[in-house]
């Protein structure tokens, strides 16, 4: 219910603002999460009767210490049970339909900031834009591997056997893709034989083109799913360093590769200081902290925490990190950047300003001697890998491959 108010956040606003008396802004943020889940439940869930949804809320509410307001709470959920949302949200545009018809549908009926859609329509289309944001707002089916690579093949075969919706993936290889909420009703013993990674994030780790015997750093490898990944293409076979800045990301980057029997060569560094690592390695990701707006689907509050002035602010980070990075690979070598952001900010932009400052660089196309045919499908002409929920019902990943000079 929380995961649901936060995709239909404006929309449930927009429904509440009809019957409320007070301005949601001027609503106290307590009450106005009540009223967003209780209004969530009665647009959009069928489970449970609305008389006692709104009983629910008004409970809560005098259980979050706001009794004076059981009786506002009550009110306005009753006016949403009784009202049509028809009146107060913007439908569809005609073909014809202008651009400011097109905007009200997309933030308000379909729930996304303004800024946001802006850019997509700019560069995608309104069809495309919508399609997207229909993406973000369905729940996302869970893609799973298993944890130990020598459990692959029986571990699949008992996730199609315990679930009929489960079907291979046809992107990432040694994958199973689960429909919603089929991962709670799976066994508890095959639940603990597996990983939830989606499927873009695995295409990312194939980009790095790993083989046996190589050296790779993985420079932000928490939580150590890619750091995994990358470890199989090995073969099991060289030196792979996994790094990462903050304690609680080291440990859970322990947890993942203790898990799934990785050797733990973990080094705790800040990237956007001077690596401690001579030019030695054969492949260097930087899977870099970003904005995270290409995974609105799985986490819905980014829609409206973030703010575009945020993406130039990771873009000067992630060039930073870009530069350090490069530091350590080997001449020949690979450096591969990757970022979970739909943004040219975050990816072409801080590529470019890469090979400006450094010519040793070059752009090389992300299928390049790829062994995972999955990774071809995606790559552009420009030779970078971009995922795109609207074309490919994936969340919006994108890497690039550089190799340096020899």
């Amino acid at each position: 219910m929380t995961t649901g108010a936060l995709r239909w956040r404006a929309e449930l606003d927009a429904v509440l603002a009809q019957t409320s008396l007070r301005a949601i802004d001027a609503i106290d943020p307590t009450i106005r999460a009540v009223l967003r889940v209780g209004a969530y439940q009665l647009l959009h869930l069928d489970r449970v009767p609305a008389h006692a949804a709104i009983d629910e809320a008004v409970e809560s509410t005098r259980a979050l210490g706001h009794p004076q307001a059981a009786g506002f709470v009550n009110a306005v959920l009753r006016g949403v049970q009784r009202g049509s949302t028809a009146k107060v949200l913007p439908p569809r545009p005609a073909t014809s339909g202008g651009r400011q018809e097109q905007l009200a549908y997309l933030t308000t009926t379909l729930s996304h900031p303004a800024w946001l859609v802006e850019r997509w329509m700019a560069r995608h289309g309104f069809e495309a834009c919508e399609a997207w944001c229909r993406f973000n707002n369905a729940a996302p089916s869970v893609t799973v591997r298993a944890a130990s690579a020598a459990d692959t093949a029986e571990v699949l075969e008992a996730l199609e056997a315990a679930h009929a919706g489960a079907v291979r993936s046809a992107m990432a290889r040694d994958a199973v893709t689960l429909p919603p909420g089929a991962l709670g009703r799976l066994p508890a013993p095959l639940r603990d034989r597996i990983v939830v990674q989606d499927e873009a994030s695995q295409l990312v780790a194939h980009v790095v083109g790993a083989g046996p015997g190589m050296r790779c750093l993985d420079v932000c490898a928490a939580p150590g799913g890619k750091t995994d990944v990358i470890w199989r293409d090995m073969g099991e076979a060289g030196v792979l360093v996994a790094a990462d800045r903050r304690p609680g990301r080291i440990r859970l980057l322990q947890a993942t590769l203790r898990r799934a029997g990785v050797p733990q060569r973990i080094v705790v560094l800040d990237a956007t200081q001077p690596l401690p690592f001579d030019a030695v390695f054969d492949r260097v990701l930087v899977d870099a902290p970003c904005s995270g707006l290409g995974t609105v689907r799985r986490d819905p509050d980014l829609k409206w925490t973030r703010q575009e002035a945020d993406l130039e602010r990771f873009a000067v980070t992630q060039h930073v990190m870009l530069r350090r990075a490069g530091e350590a690979v080997r001449p020949g070598g690979l450096l591969v950047y990757a970022t979970c952001s739909s943004e040219p900010e975050e990816n072409e932009a801080v590529v470019a300003a890469f090979l400006a400052s450094d010519r040793r660089f070059v752009v090389q196309p992300a299928d390049t001697g790829q062994q995972n045919e999955g990774v071809g499908a995606f790559v552009e002409g420009t030779g970078f890998l971009r995922t795109l929920p609207f074309r490919d019902g994936l969340d919006a990943f994108f890497a690039a491959v550089l190799v340096r000079a020899a």
